[in-house]
């Protein structure tokens, strides 16, 4: 049986007549990047929320570490959390805001609190004011304090939201360094599916409040490839001209689109080898679909509640 660090089941929250977040089911493996996409709007900070214990599900349930909701504030300590901005006192500075949080989990260990922020690239500026701090800076520094717990899972809402170019990389190879070296389990939102796609290993889109899909890297870089779209009169018929053909690198849609990966100069030679067998195209074409391209196509403008 899989270990699964966090499930959900159906789970939902209304306010009012309003569904922010509507019967979502995901299932996170330990060591995980799950990148949660969707508009402003989606449900994203909603659904994290719940699953942060700040805000109670309206229907269905969810477990992190095998313990029900009901049951996981003993584990707190285990779930790193950045929702929204970071809850930083601008006065002090950066090891003072780390001890704060520190304190509240019953730890006292300052040169632990100083290796965290020689991880996320503070540890020259630890005495600084927070107020003196960029936003990327900022950002950082609210990922370390959510690790101040020895978190097994880190729950991140628009980490790279807002910053410069220079900022998101280095947010980017945070998250990847903390990923590979503390096989921290890490469920990222944005709405940014290419950023989210250097980084995650399985992605769900979230679109009204509902899960529309969930797919893997590979199966995202796949559906993404160039590659040539073709929609015989009798998919079957065509499928076995294909082959013949010496091409294995397709697939068959369930609405008799037929996507070739491979031998990609060849269409002209594919229709004319369909048509020597009487199988009519009805439509080919080659297509090479950008991975924003390909979130806009799953999603439409619309919601308000983040």
């Amino acid at each position: 049986m899989e270990e699964y660090i966090l499930e959900t089941d159906n789970i939902t929250k209304k306010y009012g007549a309003i569904m922010a977040v509507d019967h979502v089911s995901i299932h996170l493996k330990r060591g995980e990047i799950y990148g949660l996409i969707g508009r402003n709007g989606a449900g994203k900070t909603t659904l994290l929320k719940m699953l942060a214990g700040l805000a109670r599900p309206t229907e269905g349930s969810f477990r992190i570490f095998g313990e029900s909701e009901k049951k996981t504030s003993k584990l707190r300590d285990r779930i790193g959390i950045l929702i929204e901005s970071p809850g930083l006192i601008p006065n002090m500075s950066a090891m003072e805001n780390m001890k704060i949080q520190a304190m509240m989990l019953g730890m006292n260990d300052d040169v632990f609190l100083q290796e965290l922020l020689n991880d996320v690239g503070l540890g020259e500026v630890g005495k600084l004011a927070v107020k003196r701090y960029s936003m990327g800076m900022k950002q950082r520094l609210g990922i370390a304090v959510a690790l101040v717990g020895h978190p097994d899972l880190l729950l991140l809402d628009e980490p790279i939201n807002g910053l410069d170019p220079q900022g998101i990389v280095e947010i980017r190879e945070l998250i990847e360094r903390l990923s590979k070296e503390r096989n921290i389990t890490i469920l990222i939102s944005s709405h940014i599916l290419e950023e989210l796609s250097k980084i995650a290993t399985r992605y769900g889109i979230l679109h009204h409040g509902q899960m529309i899909d969930q797919f893997t890297h590979q199966e995202l870089l796949r559906r993404c490839s160039e590659r040539i779209e073709l929609r015989p009169a009798d998919p079957v018929a065509a499928s076995t001209v294909i082959e013949k053909m010496g091409i294995k690198d397709y697939k068959v849609l369930d609405d008799g689109v037929i996507q070739i990966y491979e031998r990609l100069d060849d269409s002209g030679e594919i229709v004319l080898e369909l048509a020597k067998n009487n199988i009519k195209t009805l439509n080919i074409a080659v297509k090479n679909e950008a991975l924003e391209d390909y979130y806009l196509s799953m999603t439409s403008e619309g919601g308000t509640i983040r």
